[in-house]
């Protein structure tokens, strides 16, 4: 019997749970994960959206892989086939998915980060 990923159990039960993501509350987290067919757009067979906001709503940070996204601009611009990508504010990068674990904790990093910038 193959290993299960527990990451990904853990990962998958987080699906509809929201979070304070600081001690004053002025920031939260959201998840929204479930399981799909595994397509070329999501080859391992999952929705996800992982995002913080601020005390207002506003997103300042997204893992998700909802849509496509296009890599570079002008004649040289591409669609990549899979949907995993990153939002920062208004910039949108590419996101390579690796596995449950990865994905938290890249999250979880980031979340950090941009808060530690914006208690300074």
């Amino acid at each position: 019997m193959a290993n299960r990923d527990q990451s990904l159990d853990a990962l998958l039960l987080l699906d509809g749970e929201t979070f304070f993501a600081d001690e004053a509350g002025m920031h939260w987290v959201k998840f929204a994960v479930r399981r799909a067919p595994a397509t070329s757009e999501r080859p391992h067979g999952l929705v996800y959206s992982l995002t913080l906001h601020d005390d207002s709503g506003v997103r300042l940070l997204g893992f998700d892989n909802a849509h496509a996204i296009r890599e570079g601009a002008g004649p040289g611009a591409r669609t990549r086939i899979e949907h995993d990508h990153r939002h920062a504010g208004e910039t949108v990068r590419f996101y390579a998915y690796r596995d449950a674990a990865a994905l938290l904790a890249d999250f979880w990093e980031q979340v950090d980060s941009i808060l530690e910038k914006r208690n300074k």
